[in-house]
């Protein structure tokens, strides 16, 4: 009689039944807001803070270069020492002094320019600090070189490469750059997956045979019946779980906007992002990236990213269970999960260091078909454009690897579920496959 169904609904009502799984389905969004928002909060009050710089501009040249803005005020300060100039920033409780040296050389101005605070200030104001003064002192030099500024600008010539296929298909760099972030994404949300629900499920195996009720459970019912019963129903778990996270995520970030006024996407760049946005240049990139997304082989990839999803999660969800079948506590675990972790991680690697370079390349296709890789590698490669008979390829190959690891764990469960008192060793569970 096959007992699958019974054994999947059990496994999946104990697990969200269970106080633990609904405590922290519950809570961890919560928490998470809560983090989110704090952060925001603080950004927001960073961000609200006026700063005044005071500028003593010894050479005289560059002092009408800063102009104030909502959160930024310059202070001038004229005819006075370094040493007053210090005193009336402390006394007016400026941020900082920035201090310009009177030198006679233009371009040896650059090695006498002094920030003078009593904290450490912050990276973004510096880097604006030195884009102004660059961009100033440059022009000037230019200029004493007998340079025509205007014409330099005017000359500058922008080169945008078009691309284009044989076939006619256009791409961009900013294609390269979706691609390559739907990609990463996929496979990173796979690794995580993995990690975090294949831990729960070689748990679930140790707490049900330290309890011994595997030992009443085995005796109607087939051992690799009840491993993928385990598996799929922590499964089904996890996905409730994860649907939850998104529900309950998204009502508490409106909810936390509209109560608390609280914008959760601020960040301390957003001023200098929407300057930016305000520029033809970067309006004209947002339109190629919403065409490069438009480009994106969309069907293609939902559906890869469900069968390799599943596949690869299978996989690694069987070798768990079957750890958690051979050891008679979490510490056992550490010797065997290592080489379980070590493809997951060197998937990811290969997928950031070599997708990204050479998605076609040796390395990521060879690495794309070995099963314990693939659903993350090849993940990453298919918005670059992999033939529909490599996907098959690949995920046969994967269905025909999970086919076997099924039973290879299974012969693991089968003898270790019931075996108590004893820390397995390789050699151990070498024997036990034969048995």
């Amino acid at each position: 009689m096959n007992h699958l169904p019974l054994i999947i609904k059990r496994e999946y009502l104990t697990k969200v039944k269970n106080k633990s799984f609904i405590v922290m389905t519950i809570l961890s969004p919560i928490i998470m807001i809560a983090l989110i928002s704090v952060v925001a909060y603080l950004s927001q009050l960073n961000n609200d803070k006026v700063r005044t710089i005071t500028i003593l501009d010894e050479s005289g040249l560059v002092q009408n270069t800063f102009e104030s803005s909502e959160n930024t005020k310059y202070n001038v300060l004229q005819n006075m020492s370094l040493d007053d100039a210090k005193v009336i920033t402390t006394e007016t409780s400026s941020y900082g002094l920035l201090y310009i040296e009177k030198t006679s050389d233009i371009t040896a101005i650059s090695n006498h320019i002094k920030f003078y605070s009593k904290e450490s200030p912050s990276l973004t104001l510096i880097s604006n600090l030195e884009s102004q003064l660059e961009k100033k002192l440059t022009n000037l030099n230019l200029q004493q070189k007998g340079v025509d500024v205007d014409m330099i600008n005017d000359s500058r010539i922008r080169v945008d490469i078009a691309q284009e296929s044989f076939e006619g298909e256009k791409t961009s760099k900013i294609d390269s750059v979706v691609k390559l972030i739907f990609g990463g994404a996929a496979g990173y949300l796979l690794f995580m997956f993995i990690i975090i629900y294949g831990n729960m499920i070689m748990r679930s195996v140790i707490e049900e045979k330290t309890s011994r009720i595997i030992e009443v459970i085995i005796s109607s019912v087939k051992p690799v019946q009840l491993m993928l019963g385990k598996i799929i129903g922590t499964s089904l778990a996890g996905i409730t779980q994860f649907v939850i996270w998104i529900i309950l995520g998204g009502i508490l970030m409106t909810v936390v906007s509209l109560v608390l006024g609280i914008d959760l996407g601020q960040t301390p760049q957003q001023d200098m992002l929407q300057q930016a946005m305000e520029t033809p240049e970067v309006n004209s990139q947002i339109q190629n990236l919403i065409n490069a997304f438009h480009n994106l082989p969309i069907t293609n990839l939902i559906i890869a990213f469900i069968l390799f999803f599943i596949g690869g999660y299978l996989l690694y969800s069987s070798l768990y269970a079957a750890i958690g079948a051979a050891v008679d506590n979490e510490t056992d675990t550490q010797q065997f999960l290592l080489p379980i972790i070590m493809p997951l991680i060197l998937a990811v690697y290969i997928g950031i260091f070599t997708v990204i370079e050479d998605p076609h390349g040796t390395v990521s296709t060879v690495f794309s078909y070995i099963p314990l890789t693939s659903p993350v590698v090849m993940l990453m490669r298919i918005p670059f454009g992999v033939p529909l008979w490599e996907q098959l390829v690949s995920l046969l190959i994967l269905i025909g690897t999970f086919m076997f690891t099924v039973w290879f764990a299974a012969k693991i469960y089968r003898v270790g579920i019931l075996m108590y008192g004893k820390k397995p060793s390789y050699k151990e569970i070498i024997k036990w496959i034969k048995y």
